[in-house]
């Protein structure tokens, strides 16, 4: 008669598969391909930044990132790598002075997402967060003018 055992070690049996060196070998390979592909979409829409394609390993799994922390998101600890996969809508910003008087306005255009993970891994196009037609409205503490040259 066989026997079937629930898990080996103090794992369950889906740890254990997981855990072979076989599967582990596929995981990482099919990671860096799809790493490859996908630096290779996000080259051909790079104009400028430094929107980069990394490749991380957990202990089970491995990840394929869009990471985007450029000088101005690294302040607020946010990324961009979102509204580069699935897009933004419009939005109006204003410069103001800390007294509150309005220095300058403009609109940043709304932007198409380029889904450069979804089609990299060949996965069903998403439409991701949705966008909300109504614009919103930064506004922007202007910096203070310094002083050049000397006395």
């Amino acid at each position: 008669m066989a026997y079937i055992y629930k898990g080996l070690n103090g794992k369950n049996m889906a740890e254990v598969i997981a855990s072979l060196s076989e599967v582990q070998d596929e995981v990482d390979q099919r990671a860096f391909e799809i790493g490859v592909r996908a630096e290779e979409l996000l080259i051909q829409h790079k104009a400028e930044g430094i929107a980069q394609i990394e490749i991380a390993k957990g202990d089970i799994d491995a990840y394929v990132v869009l990471a985007d922390a450029n000088g101005t998101n690294a302040k607020s600890n946010s990324n961009s790598a979102l509204s580069i996969e699935f897009g933004r809508s419009a939005y109006d910003v204003e410069i103001v002075t800390p007294q509150g008087k309005v220095v300058a306005e403009y609109t940043v255009g709304a932007m198409e997402g380029l889904h450069i993970l979804e089609q990299a891994s060949h996965l069903p196009k998403k439409h991701g967060p949705k966008t909300k037609a109504k614009k919103r409205k930064v506004k922007i503490k202007a910096r203070k003018k310094r002083g050049g040259g000397r006395g």
